[in-house]
């Protein structure tokens, strides 16, 4: 080929950019693994209740972030109903009366109170889905604040009939309230530094609270990586993950945790444990079963003889697929692992071998339908059968349902237990920003993809600049504008 036929420098730049994203989203979508494992009619060693129609799933969407949020009821794969009045779900749990109780948020409210209009409203409600003409909100508490951004309430459960316990992330507060009354609180300033106004910035994300028997409670600080068992009238009795003295700078990062006292040191947790972590479940005697959401995996941690905690068991992968910022996991009676995996849109159930055995896609047209946490019914999401043992005060047994004794915990040899992290910085938060808020973004598409669409996009920026230089187009544009 002679010299004047050989394309030009700049096109040979924009053909291999285009090529290489062609060819890298091509692999991508070839290869990428099936997030399924069963469909329709598909059977799971979860047992099922006679009179059935099959596993039975609620799983509360928080949508993107905090837009297109519902709840759904799988049964048997198959969608039976969904609510969709909020702006996003969070816990959803199914009462003994049938009612749905759920943790949502609305971004945006006329009911402000104090605050300038409009702003966003969170709270708690119950939604009754056998009304006449469908699923509806009967009875709601909530209270307005300035931004609904790390300021959701996550989390509530039912301590008795007319009392409830959910986390206010906007005041970093555990609440207790009754017939619509706040009746008891614990701050997290009574244990952790605290700025000077908590509301003003994502301090702790308090993002779950359980109540596991004599009004203890189980209450996840995800910025701390730590786990606190919380008494009425005593504070902070255990912390799961204690601060080893190594790890403070993981917890101050993006302006979290604040060393207020000037002591230099700061609350947080080993990150190798568990790291950022949603919805932990008590599953028996010094054993606690993470969604450790930031090492995208479950990890169940038991507490050693000095009382440390370590990981005996975990699962970071089903049904080929990795997961991805999974933000649930409940034990089930047979031993089985239900698995909220949030970035992936799926909830999955997995052996105690971590073999996938059934799984639902909560993807769909109507936004990003990430789920936040999901219940097996008529299981849901229960305390193991004794409370964690405090000073002076022994094991007390927690309710459980109907013929289930007892949580079945790992063997603790750590077996299974594997590594963390393997985030890429910057590259997997964007990741994570753009599944949250693009539906269309293909569940394959990961920190290399996105790499390479960088690459590939340079390279073709780059190739019409130089064309254009080559053309002699600057020249003439800094001739026209006499420079």
């Amino acid at each position: 080929m002679s010299p004047t036929m050989a394309p030009a420098r700049g096109t040979t730049l924009a053909l291999l950019g285009v090529t290489l994203f062609v060819v890298t989203m091509a692999a991508g979508a070839v290869t990428a693994p099936d997030r399924g494992v069963a469909g329709p009619g598909a059977s799971t060693p979860t047992p099922t209740p006679a009179g059935t129609d099959g596993p039975r799933t609620l799983v509360g969407v928080q949508g993107g972030w905090v837009t297109h949020g519902n709840i759904q009821l799988y049964a048997d794969g198959r969608e039976a109903w969904r609510e969709t009045s909020a702006d996003g779900y969070f816990e959803v749990t199914m009462l003994e009366d049938g009612t749905v109780l759920a943790a949502f948020a609305n971004e945006s409210s006329g009911d402000c109170g104090d605050l300038s209009v409009p702003c966003a409203r969170t709270g708690f409600r119950h939604i009754d889905p056998d009304a006449p003409a469908g699923p509806e909100v009967v009875s709601e508490y909530s209270f307005p604040v300035g931004s609904i951004t790390n300021s959701e309430v996550h989390a509530v459960d039912q301590v008795r009939e007319d009392t409830y316990v959910f986390t206010d992330m906007d005041a970093e507060r555990v609440v207790m309230v009754r017939n619509g009354s706040e009746l008891w609180e614990w701050r997290a300033s009574s244990f952790y530094d605290a700025p000077e106004d908590p509301t003003a910035s994502d301090w702790l994300h308090i993002n779950d609270v359980d109540h596991i028997g004599d009004e203890r409670f189980l209450v996840s600080v995800r910025n701390a990586n730590q786990i606190l068992v919380v008494e009425r009238g005593e504070g902070v009795v255990e912390v799961v993950n204690e601060d080893d003295g190594g790890s403070d700078s993981t917890c101050r990062q993006d302006g979290r945790l604040v060393d207020s006292d000037g002591d230099g040191d700061v609350r947080c947790g080993d990150p190798t444990v568990f790291r950022e972590q949603h919805n932990p479940q008590w599953i028996g005697p010094g054993a606690v079963l993470v969604a450790d959401s930031d090492n995208d995996r479950i990890v169940e941690v038991h507490r050693t003889a000095d009382g440390d905690w370590e990981p005996a068991w975990v699962v970071n992968q089903a049904a080929g697929l990795g997961l991805n910022w999974p933000r649930d996991a409940d034990r089930l009676p047979n031993g089985n692992t239900l698995i909220t995996d949030s970035l992936n849109k799926r909830v999955v159930e997995v052996d105690r071998n971590g073999t996938a055995v059934w799984s639902v896609d909560t993807s769909g047209p109507s936004g990003p339908n990430i789920p936040y946490e999901a219940d097996r019914l008529p299981y849901g999401e229960f305390a193991g059968r004794f409370a964690p043992p405090t000073a002076g005060n022994g094991s007390t047994p927690t309710p459980t349902p109907a013929g289930v004794t007892d949580l079945p915990t790992a063997s603790g040899d750590g077996d299974g237990v594997g590594e963390t992290g393997g985030e890429i910085p910057l590259l997997s938060l964007a990741v994570t920003g753009m599944r949250g808020t693009f539906a269309w973004i293909p569940l394959w598409f990961g920190e290399l993809h996105l790499a390479v669409t960088v690459v590939s996009l340079v390279l073709v920026v780059g190739g019409g600049v130089d064309n254009l230089a080559q053309s002699g187009f600057f020249g003439r544009v800094r001739t026209r504008f006499g420079r």
